[in-house]
């Protein structure tokens, strides 16, 4: 028999009555009910109760064991008395009469209990994270982050996906987010980066004539921190595949995903492949956004040439058009009847959120006609109301919401108005997982900061343009083999097919001010592979937190991440970022600025 255990306790049933066993745990809690002391005793899989008798000598020893020390029981299974039993228990109909015990590890009084769901600061929960992981929701989260990530794996075996890693100390990229630098001992003034993403990795693994890689990737970026994205670091499914177009990855992915919501999404419906694909142009004319919720039935529509005609007098909306602006309806069921405080909150939420309101019509009909009533309705021509229900496809029970503002902002701010007033009116299903593909993403965008042409996306992507043709092409006309799997309102993976001729990077690069020699210095190893013959090949990288974020209905990404930083990049658990001593620092040849650290 095992010195600790000769079960686990979630183990001992009815039928175990009358054996002699041993269990070890932690104590969950006690109750002291003065001829008998009920312990409860939780280890990973369950919980056991333990119950012993007041003129025992042990009785006193244990009324004053602090909760969580961890205990040893040896003792009799006997069955639980009919008032005594717990149906929502695993081992509820019976209990462990104590004859022995041994106290394996004692416990400080504790700064949050274990027993009990209740809300404790994220400081706290976060300095005595492996305190916090022994709450039953907590435990349980990451015990599904575990069995995902393996379902995941299984499936990507089966799928003739080979399993490597890639290196953790690379160079420095001049793309994308901020490194995580290292400094080299050996190489003094020279450093190591920490990877952002295996891209290039991958990429030459393609290009090694290995036909299909897969890793759950160590990320690193040196990125602000947010509800949904990890600072510092998170793992992805990282993957790619030879000889394939955009559809083949798609043809993979699918059914995964498909398979893996539908067995740990804890009964949520997911809509079956093949998912949605949503051109990123329509995506944002619809939705507002490049990761629509789909579970939200609401579509914005263009009505600036309503506004900007005779019929509509809304001064301001028409002096905003004359300067580029645009305006876009939000068309919504069902609320012509809603109380006025309905509008008057979401129009506060819009000031919240820096706008100048949100203007609204209402509907309804008076004798043969529709009317519009609310604020703008006086602005509006019979015949421009009637071009409105046509244009927004509504009725009288309805009401219509304006945005109006320049074309980016404006369609940015409608998205997120057609996302709060689906959730203020209960429209996003709770039980559903809605996945689609964005597709066709533009190549390029102009920055208005910089006042340059630059890469939307990532730069590495195959155009969807005859490359001999391409010099001449418009390049914010250029669209991409680039796409985004988005589930509710998440975008869980980017992917692209990749460029694969050294030629057209050159090209690709050549739009936003890069010379070849530029490409060579900065990108040296991939053109370096590219040129010895690669591949068509494409591939993807799913957010493995953010997927156990969605399958766990959890808003916020910590509480499914084993040891996460908190917001401000730190580590209160182990203390990090820390300093290190002056003999380190020597050895690196790095010398710190006081001056700035006490700034």
């Amino acid at each position: 028999m095992n010195k600790y255990r000769s079960h686990n306790c979630s183990e001992l049933s009815e039928k175990d009555i009358g054996k002699s066993v041993k269990i070890s745990g932690w104590l969950h809690r006690k109750r002291d009910h003065g001829n008998l002391l009920f312990l409860d005793i939780r280890d990973h899989f369950g919980i056991t109760q333990c119950v012993i008798e007041n003129k025992d000598k042990n009785f006193k020893i244990l009324e004053k064991l602090k909760p969580e020390s961890v205990i040893l029981i040896e003792g009799e299974v006997v069955k639980r008395s009919k008032e005594t039993e717990n149906k929502d228990l695993k081992t509820g109909l019976i209990e462990v009469k104590i004859k022995k015990f041994e106290i394996l590890s004692s416990s400080n009084e504790l700064p949050m209990p274990v027993f009990g769901e209740q809300e404790y600061p994220e400081e706290i929960r976060l300095e005595y994270r492996f305190i916090d992981l022994r709450r039953k929701e907590m435990h349980e989260k990451i015990e599904l982050r575990s069995k995902v990530i393996s379902f995941i794996r299984n499936k990507m075996i089966e799928n003739n996906f080979l399993e490597f890693q890639t290196p953790i100390l690379t160079a420095s990229s001049p793309e994308g987010a901020r490194d995580f630098l290292v400094p080299s001992r050996v190489h003094p003034g020279k450093f190591y980066a920490l990877p952002q993403a295996p891209q290039q990795f991958k990429q030459m693994i393609m290009i090694a004539g290995f036909d299909r890689y897969f890793q759950i990737a160590p990320c690193f970026r040196d990125e602000d921190g947010r509800a949904d994205r990890s600072p510092g670091e998170h793992y992805q499914l990282d993957m790619e595949m030879s000889f394939v177009e955009q559809d083949d990855v798609f043809n993979v992915v699918e059914p995964i995903f498909y398979e893996l919501f539908t067995k740990f999404g804890n009964g949520k419906k997911v809509n079956k492949n093949p998912f949605p694909r949503i051109t990123y142009k329509d995506s944002m004319e619809k939705y507002g956004t490049d990761k629509p919720d789909l579970r939200n039935p609401i579509e914005l529509k263009d009505v600036t040439d309503l506004f900007s005609s005779k019929e509509v007098t809304l001064k301001i909306f028409k002096e905003n058009i004359q300067k580029g602006g645009i305006v876009k309806a939000i068309p919504v069921s069902n609320t012509s009847k809603k109380p006025r405080s309905f509008f008057d909150n979401l129009n506060n939420w819009a000031i919240s959120e820096g706008a100048s309101g949100m203007a609204y019509i209402t509907f309804e009909k008076n004798k043969d006609k529709i009317v519009g009533k609310g604020p703008v309705a006086k602005f509006f021509s019979d015949n421009a109301i009637l071009e409105l229900l046509k244009i927004c496809q509504i009725n009288e029970k309805d009401s219509v919401f304006f945005v109006c503002n320049k074309p980016s902002e404006a369609t940015i701010f409608s998205g997120l108005a057609r996302q709060k007033i689906g959730e203020e009116l209960g429209l996003l299903d709770d039980n559903k997982f809605n996945f689609c593909w964005i597709i066709d993403y533009p190549m390029y965008h102009y920055d208005e900061k910089e006042k340059k042409i630059d890469f939307s996306h990532n730069p590495f992507s195959m155009p969807q343009e005859n490359m001999d043709e391409f010099d001449k092409k418009d390049p914010l006309k250029v669209l991409a083999y680039q796409y985004d799997l988005v589930c509710n309102g998440y975008e869980l993976s980017s992917g692209a097919i990749r460029n694969h001729v050294p030629e057209y990077l050159f090209k690709v690069f050549s739009k936003v001010g890069y010379t070849r020699e530029m490409v060579k210095k900065n990108f040296s190893g991939m053109i370096n592979a590219l040129s010895y013959g690669a591949p068509p090949h494409g591939g993807m990288a799913p957010g493995i937190d953010r997927i156990i974020m969605l399958l766990a209905n959890e808003k916020n990404i910590r509480e499914v991440t084993l040891f996460p930083m908190n917001q401000n990049a730190q580590d209160l658990l182990m203390g990090s970022p820390s300093e290190v001593d002056e003999k380190q620092l020597k050895e690196l040849n790095i010398k710190i600025d006081k001056k700035k650290t006490n700034s």
